[in-house]
């Protein structure tokens, strides 16, 4: 089952409607959809290894305007949207202490969850609800998710054959060891920040 699912995205990757949808979820996951982007950009890029730079900025100013989306939800409309988002990852009790430290290490806080499998969307909704200035934000953002999606499709471009045939063979493993990052950076989301 696994085997037809990697099969069925590897296609949906070449597929000629496929950079709007990486966009959307690139978008979507910056403000509110669990999904990381990287569950299309990987198989797109190992499909057109050649566009890997294009790809790659498609998910960053996606992640980036996505990202602003989120923003203004915790600026705008905390109460209406953005509790409930922060109350279904689990943070919403935590908010009030997360929000003086925040407004401390708000950069470094923006850089590290940009870069790392950690619910980026709880960050983008944080950093309207708190205050961050905007400038500030969108600069850390547009260099932590660029960081993340060119080290991503560069490395699949330079070992593209190689790290296809190694995904390949390895699927369960991987597909588990993503699972287990996806979670673990929901479980940071709720405990430890």
């Amino acid at each position: 089952m696994l085997r037809s699912l990697y099969d069925w995205t590897m296609n949906l990757a070449a597929h000629r409607n496929a950079r709007w949808g990486l966009a959307g979820v690139s978008f979507a996951e910056s403000s509110f959809f669990p999904i990381p982007p990287d569950i299309l950009l990987i198989p797109m890029v190992l499909a057109e290894r050649r566009n890997w730079v294009t790809l790659a900025l498609i998910c960053t100013v996606s992640s980036v305007i996505g990202g602003l989306a989120g923003y203004l939800i915790g600026a705008f409309l905390f109460d209406q949207i953005a509790e409930p988002i922060l109350a279904f990852y689990g943070y919403a009790g935590k908010f009030d202490e997360f929000a003086a430290r925040y407004n401390h290490y708000g950069a470094w806080i923006v850089l590290i969850a940009g870069l790392t499998p950690f619910p980026y969307k709880v960050i983008t909704i944080a950093s309207g609800a708190t205050g961050l200035p905007l400038p500030l934000f969108m600069i850390i953002s547009t260099i932590a998710r660029g960081l993340r999606f060119f080290i991503v499709s560069g490395l699949l471009y330079l070992f593209g054959p190689p790290i296809r045939t190694f995904i390949e063979k390895r699927l369960g493993i991987l597909f588990t060891l993503f699972v287990i990052l996806l979670i673990g950076g929901f479980v940071v989301a709720r405990y430890l920040v």
